[in-house]
């Protein structure tokens, strides 16, 4: 069923647990993501970023998740990562899309705030959910990132009126190792000061340990996990073709991955749910 990410993260906030938002290239991964929702009874959210969108159309993206959001028998969200533009969240919307984040992010608190409520004001007509981000979420092999600070993220969530919040704690984007360790003190500050859902970009660097308790004892209600994935993807590729070097047929290869990304996808949902 489709959901919006305002419903979902609202039951994960009362829940004490933590939705996952998977990282989408393809179809395959899609599918894999939605049937391991589906066998552990939790939503997902399936988020097409920017990598996806230069490889794939919104206009194509759109309808293929939503399809999949549409048959399926527990709430997934379809959404947009990183819209770097109104115009981009605008198409996203367009195109069937159920939440869309706004990354204003590079820009100065007030061009931030201004922009991000000019989403939700465009997102909220629709009833479609808006994630913004505030601080920056650095990358592995590239830029810094900014400490979120707890004042101005309090300001954020209340003059925009965002659904959730992407918080810069320790977190970066990319990280193929799991040796980030999330800031607790500032998000005990920043959840002090406002009680909008946050969001961890960059989820794959942060231990599981520390992932699963936030996920029951804080108000971070999202954890963006692609790297994790996008690896073990890449790894059960190679195996795949070493082992079998006779197929040469893409949908036969990619079945016998996608059936193991199944089971990765529900370790990671199993792992933020405290059930």
């Amino acid at each position: 069923m489709i959901a919006s990410l305002h419903e979902v993260l609202l039951v994960a906030k009362h829940s004490n647990r933590a939705v996952a938002g998977l990282v989408c290239l393809g179809w395959e991964d899609m599918r894999a993501y939605v049937r391991a929702a589906e066998i552990e009874n939790l939503p997902v959210i399936l988020q097409a970023g920017p990598s996806c969108r230069r490889h794939t159309p919104l206009t194509v993206l759109g309808p293929m998740m939503r399809h999949l959001a549409e048959q399926a028998s527990v709430p997934v969200v379809v959404h947009l990562d990183h819209g770097e533009s109104i115009e981009v969240c605008r198409q996203a919307i367009d195109a069937g899309f159920s939440s869309v984040m706004y990354d204003g992010s590079r820009l100065c608190l007030a061009e931030n705030i201004e922009t991000t409520h000019s989403v939700v004001n465009l997102a909220h007509q629709y009833g479609i959910s808006v994630e913004g981000e505030i601080g920056f979420v650095g990358y592995a092999a590239g830029e810094m990132s900014a400490m979120t600070d707890p004042v101005e993220a309090a300001t954020f969530a209340t003059e925009t009126r965002i659904d959730a919040m992407a918080v810069s704690v320790g977190n970066v984007h990319l990280q193929v190792d799991t040796e980030t360790t999330l800031d607790e003190q500032v998000i005990n500050r920043i959840q002090e000061l406002t009680d909008t859902p946050l969001v961890i970009h960059g989820g794959s660097g942060v231990s599981r340990t520390q992932r699963a308790r936030l996920a029951a004892t804080s108000n971070i209600c999202k954890y963006n996990i692609g790297t994790e994935l996008r690896t073990f993807f890449g790894s059960e590729l190679r195996e795949v073709l070493v082992n079998a070097p006779e197929l040469f047929d893409r949908i036969k290869i990619l079945e016998q991955v996608e059936s193991r990304m199944v089971e990765a996808a529900r370790s990671v949902l199993r792992s933020l749910s405290n059930d």
